[in-house]
């Protein structure tokens, strides 16, 4: 871990170090180039052999898509249930509603939104089979009303899908599932193979090769948002607890390969306890290799002179997640302007949002919080401007119409609304 404080030289040039680059690497853009040409020729053929290639099991095309149930445990059941009631509440109090009223001419105007009737959510299997992520994408979509939600996620080397994982793409309300993982899904759910027709709009977060197919099939339809790996930067002052303080840097931590941790604080004693907290719990977690990486290269202590230090801090980093344990946390939290999500409080474990609060946990990563949200309902709805004019108030509007149609050169324009009353 690497420990900085505000009065060692060359503080601001290794704070400055500590920014993501989200953008890929040369290597990722052509290899995801390559295969989504590959995709858009060969169809189901291509992604196959692709699942084969990069380690997932060889099968026939009918075998892509998931038909089968799957059967859980009840605390899994109570779990998943629990997560997607919460996930489900929040997302209908966030759709936008259409609308309708008049301009100053009187013309009838308005928005309507409906929902996006083909939506793709890529679910990562990865490492570790991310259930939520099902529950927290997926649900989202249902309480929009999309009525195809079609669901990709790499299936196991035999073949299988995680029945927790898959039990949940269907209690949240997918329509189909298919086991196949990469910018290979995500090319297909653009383009469309054989077996899996194209969708409208493609969602879900996924490895830099899952989220370079999103940049690079953005145009052909539309995108949510570019997430990367996890991150949390935690801003607290004395009276944070050290041990809970250092459980929500390692929970985050143990997404593994490229996640970043960075703790923010103005007490010199917090930041020496947090330190020997996060050695100590490290040791005693099961995924020690995927810590062991993003501690090593990944996390930063920082002790600043004062709060409103880390609230800049804060701001330029644009964290995922960030948690805010100190006196005056709201106040602190109406400053922070560019993070993903904010949790307030001791009480306020980063893992809640990730599994049960109620918001997404899908969410900007890499600094791109300072210009984009995190998952919201309204992103799986699809938004129409309505204009209706009568008689009376094409006739308040038509000189205006003229005057552009002159300024702009457009005669065809004015003639358009003039003709009308001729």
């Amino acid at each position: 871990m690497k420990i900085l404080r505000h009065t060692q030289p060359g503080f601001l040039k290794a704070l400055d170090a500590l920014k993501r680059h989200s953008e890929p690497t040369d290597d990722v853009r052509k290899t995801v180039a390559d295969i989504i040409a590959f995709v858009r020729k060969r169809g189901d053929a291509a992604l196959i052999e692709l699942t084969a290639k990069f380690g997932g099991p060889k099968f026939k095309t009918p075998y892509l898509a998931v038909t089968q149930s799957a059967t859980v445990d009840a605390a899994t059941r109570k779990a998943i249930a629990t997560s997607h009631k919460n996930v489900f509440a929040f997302a209908k109090k966030s759709l936008r509603k259409s609308w309708t009223g008049r301009n100053a001419q009187g013309a009838r105007v308005g928005e309507r939104f409906d929902p996006f009737q083909r939506v793709g959510v890529y679910v990562p299997g990865g490492t570790a089979p991310l259930v939520s992520t099902a529950v927290m994408t997926v649900t989202l979509a249902a309480a929009a009303g999309c009525p195809e939600i079609v669901a990709v996620t790499p299936c196991g080397k035999d073949g299988s899908v995680n029945p927790a994982l898959l039990f949940a793409l269907r209690h949240a309300g997918a329509t189909e599932i298919y086991r196949v993982g990469g910018a290979q899904a995500v090319a297909a759910l653009a383009y469309g193979t054989q077996t899996i027709r194209p969708v409208q709009k493609i969602f879900g977060p996924g490895s830099p090769w899952v989220v370079e197919a999103k940049r690079q099939v953005f145009g052909l339809c539309s995108i949510d948002l570019l997430p990367g790996p996890s991150e949390i930067l935690v801003l607290a002052d004395a009276t944070a607890n050290a041990a809970w303080v250092a459980a929500d840097l390692l929970a985050q931590a143990e997404h593994g390969h490229g996640s970043s941790i960075l703790f923010v604080t103005d007490s010199a004693r917090l930041l020496i306890a947090v330190e020997r907290q996060i050695r100590a719990q490290a040791a005693t977690l099961s995924r020690r290799a995927y810590l062991t990486e993003v501690l090593e290269q990944n996390a930063a202590l920082v002790l600043v002179k004062s709060l409103a230090d880390g609230i800049a801090i804060a701001n330029d980093f644009a964290p995922e997640h960030i948690s805010i344990v100190a006196k005056n946390e709201d106040a602190i939290a109406r400053d922070i302007r560019t993070s993903g999500a904010i949790f307030l409080g001791g009480w306020s474990p980063v893992a809640a949002g990730d599994f049960v609060a109620g918001p997404s946990h899908t969410l900007p990563t890499g600094g791109a919080g300072k210009s984009f949200p995190g998952l919201m309902a309204d992103m799986f709805q699809r938004r129409t401007s309505i204009v209706r004019l009568d008689r009376a108030s094409l006739a308040k509007s038509v000189e205006t119409i003229e005057q552009f149609s002159r300024i702009e050169g457009l005669d065809a324009h004015g003639r358009s609304a003039r003709i009308r009353f001729e």
